[in-house]
């Protein structure tokens, strides 16, 4: 007897193929109805009408059609139970032996911007089930869900009898399919009725394995969405990007977005930024009205630390910039847009890997972070509320100058982006002096202000967190800071103020704290 096939496809990649060589080579009949028949019927393959095989039409416009005993009984009978054995005969069912299925487009209707009740028309039933079946009955029936199992599958077939292990991968890979959709409905739901969820349920493609993670003893996998974020950046350049790589992009590209991010054909309306970030912290950061001098400033703060660095811009990179960029040993630079004659300039750097990373690959909407823990997992909201300077507080006699606030500003903006306990020394808009991942905030700052030097006299400082004494305030005025800004909120806050005020220095609070862990 022929094996049978059941096919319903929503992706039609290389379906018609497929089946003609399932035909042609193994003799299969194929099973079909809607448009998967209508595809295969004008591509001259023998099809077999659902309708047809369960004496049962389409009803409720198609929204039922597969949902039949004689669909789901022939892939869910196992051959070799006596009680099955009874039930087909009794129930005159076909076996089928293959189910070639693939879901309604509910992710792209959806990205699409679909208003609800067309995507909730977009919501398959009768695929889902008839893969959930062939996967349970997987030693009986083989499931494919992708175009790209076509090949392999026919490969396999020609070796002769299918083995369970090879089955049993296909049956995994089905229900990760069957998951992934549900994930994504799920989500949906919630984002579009506000709900909050009981489960946390997520479903990320694997991107690629990596060579290793952190350390080379550290198996690593990017698992990552289509369409956005860094899958989708354009690697220009440069070998292959590593975990750590990609953690640093991270934060390098996080940071440098604070001040805007201009894709080449638009106004410079905003000054042009550059972080040049190491393990995790930015070790230099500058806003300038060039891209050029902005990298320059930003590696003055610590030429040493940017040594096998990440650079980010939030604006293209010219050929000026790029001369600059390759007297230096640099992993990765990324930025909206490159220059040709800039990246004709790099190429002597073979092995640095250049990104463009496009403003259309930024996150649409609200995002959020995750932290594995023993056991469970922490999800929060990523810190990237917009800073509204009106709520800042001036608590001290001494008001900072118009260069003073501007400094403020940007230095509090870096500051954010710094492992906390984190200290920020900043002048000109330019980091002079970073202090990161410190035990205590006077630690830090003693590591910011000893980076900067002589350079911090008039310059100002900022905090992520507030101070627990007044012991950094007298730090910083022996180094001639001029202003502070942090979010105050320390119980011992008049300490501090008290300090500002006999030493001629003014402090600001933001009321917002920007912790990093």
């Amino acid at each position: 007897m022929s094996p049978l096939a059941l096919v319903s496809v929503s992706d039609k990649k290389n379906i018609i193929q497929f089946c003609k060589e399932l035909v042609e080579q193994f003799n299969y009949k194929i099973l079909s109805s809607g448009g998967t028949a209508k595809h295969l019927i004008e591509a001259k393959i023998p099809v077999i009408k659902v309708a047809d095989f369960t004496s049962s039409p389409e009803i409720l416009g198609g929204r039922v059609k597969t949902l039949h005993p004689k669909i789901h009984g022939g892939i869910l009978a196992k051959r070799t139970d006596e009680e099955h054995k009874k039930d087909i005969e009794a129930n005159n069912l076909e076996l089928i032996d293959l189910v070639v299925v693939n879901l309604y487009p509910f992710k792209k209707t959806v990205d699409q911007g679909a208003e609800w009740e067309e995507a909730i028309e977009n919501i398959d039933i009768g695929g889902p089930s008839m893969i959930r079946s062939a996967a349970k009955n997987h030693k009986d029936v083989s499931v494919l869900v992708d175009p790209s199992q076509y090949q392999n599958f026919l490969e396999e077939s020609k070796k002769g009898e299918l083995k369970d292990s090879y089955k049993a991968k296909l049956a995994h890979e089905a229900f990760q399919h069957t998951a992934d959709y549900d994930a994504a409905i799920s989500n949906w739901i919630r984002k579009e009725r506000d709900l909050q969820s009981s489960k946390y349920i997520e479903s990320y493609p694997l991107i690629k394995t990596l060579r290793y993670g952190e350390n080379p003893h550290q198996k690593a996998f990017w698992y990552g969405l289509n369409n956005i974020g860094w899958n989708s950046a354009e690697q220009l350049q440069g070998k292959d990007l590593s975990y750590n790589n990609l953690l640093d992009l991270e934060s390098a590209l996080s940071t440098v977005l604070e001040f805007g991010y201009k894709e080449k054909d638009e106004l410079a309306t905003d000054l042009f930024a550059s972080v040049i970030l190491k393990h995790n912290n930015p070790c230099g950061a500058s806003i300038s009205n060039s891209a050029s001098q902005a990298f320059l400033n930003a590696l003055q703060c610590d030429s040493v630390s940017a040594f096998g660095g990440i650079v980010a811009f939030n604006s293209n990179v010219d050929g000026e910039t790029a001369t600059h960029l390759k007297d230096i040993f640099l992993e990765c630079v990324v930025a909206p847009s490159f220059d040709e004659e800039a990246l004709e300039i790099l190429k002597v750097k073979k092995n640095l890997r250049i990104l463009k990373f496009s403003k259309d690959l930024l996150p649409k909407k609200n995002q959020t972070s995750t932290k594995s823990i023993m056991g469970g997992l922490l999800v929060q909201d990523i810190d990237h509320s917009e800073e509204k300077n009106e709520n800042w507080i001036s608590v001290t006699n001494k008001k900072p100058s118009n260069q003073m606030n501007m400094d403020l500003n940007f230095a509090w903006k870096i500051c954010k982006h710094v492992k906390s306990n984190a200290i920020v020394i900043a002048k000109n808009q330019k980091t002079i002096g970073i202090g990161a991942g410190q035990m205590n905030r006077v630690g830090a700052a003693k590591i910011a202000l000893k980076a900067a030097g002589r350079s911090s006299s008039d310059a100002i400082l900022a905090s992520d967190g507030f101070f627990p004494f007044a012991d950094t305030v007298e730090l910083a005025n022996d180094y001639g800071i001029k202003a502070i800004i942090q979010p105050g909120g320390s119980l011992r806050d008049q300490e501090s103020i008290d300090m500002c005020n006999s030493k001629g220095i003014s402090m600001v609070f933001t009321q917002k704290r920007h912790f990093l862990h």
